[in-house]
């Protein structure tokens, strides 16, 4: 099976990865793109969801509430504190573009209704993580933090040439409070946007055994298996990590391997 994927620049929302067409079970993706003046509805149906502002300002209308100039960035490298909105389950909105805007509407299945959120730059933290040359910052949108219940997403910035999120590491098995069950898409952006970089997705056994060339506008996703990046020189690399599992947060487990090179 491919894992990775690709988005057209599209006008409207553009669905990428859904439940029961694509590798994963808990985790939908899609891309919202509007210009100035355009009104796009969307309902979350049973889907807890988030909606992280790439590019981009709008205003988020639902029953009588209004969130106003949502976004605070052009392109994902002038600011590495994103600005988002979440919603919960049985939700309608509406969202007007006040310039170009570029969103990615992120959802999984829940069953308890929670309650709307707007999370401007300052709920944001950024963190510096790993060293040369394994080393990234790392910003935390949606997580226990906030009214998600499931979602934990974030976005990387990774140091020019340097790898991240090595050693390998996993989240697919039942053995908390190391490891536990859960599914995740990177989604990349570069700049200049002819970058690249790989995406290395594997399993022991070898039963995957995955090297992707990943450029702009193009995602992997994890229904399982070690991954880990590489961020090619000279270029920013830019991804947004998406995660719904069985628990929300970081447990995660190394490639044993590997383990010796943190230790």
């Amino acid at each position: 099976m491919n894992f990775k994927k690709a988005y057209k620049p599209t006008i409207g929302y553009t669905p990428i990865c859904k439940i029961g067409e694509c590798s994963l079970k808990k985790l939908e993706f899609g891309i919202i793109e509007l210009n100035a003046g355009d009104k796009l509805d969307y309902s979350t149906g049973d889907r807890e969801t988030a909606f992280i502002m790439l590019e981009g300002h709008c205003n988020v209308y639902f029953g009588d509430e209004k969130y106003e100039n949502v976004g605070n960035r052009n392109t994902v490298f002038e600011n590495r504190k994103a600005e988002c909105f979440y919603m919960p389950i049985e939700m309608d909105l509406t969202i007007e573009a006040i310039d170009h805007i570029k969103i990615v509407v992120s959802g999984t299945p829940v069953t308890e209704k929670t309650e709307p959120q707007l999370l401007r730059e300052d709920h944001v933290v950024l963190k510096v993580l790993g060293e040369q040359p394994f080393e990234r910052e790392t910003s935390f949108l949606i997580d226990g933090n906030s009214n998600a219940k499931v979602l934990t997403i974030g976005e990387c910035y990774v140091t020019k040439g340097n790898w991240a999120g090595f050693p390998p590491h996993k989240h697919d098995e039942n053995n908390m409070p190391v490891e536990c069950i859960c599914e995740e898409i990177y989604y990349f952006l570069f700049n200049p946007k002819q970058g690249f970089g790989v995406q290395c997705l594997y399993t022991s056994d070898g039963s995957i055994d995955e090297a992707y060339r990943v450029k702009n506008d193009e995602l992997v996703e994890f229904p399982y298996g070690y991954h880990t990046t590489v961020s090619t020189p000279g270029y920013e690399t830019y991804f947004l990590w998406l995660m719904a599992g069985d628990y929300q947060g970081f447990n995660r487990s190394n490639d044993p391997e590997h383990q010796w090179i943190v230790d």
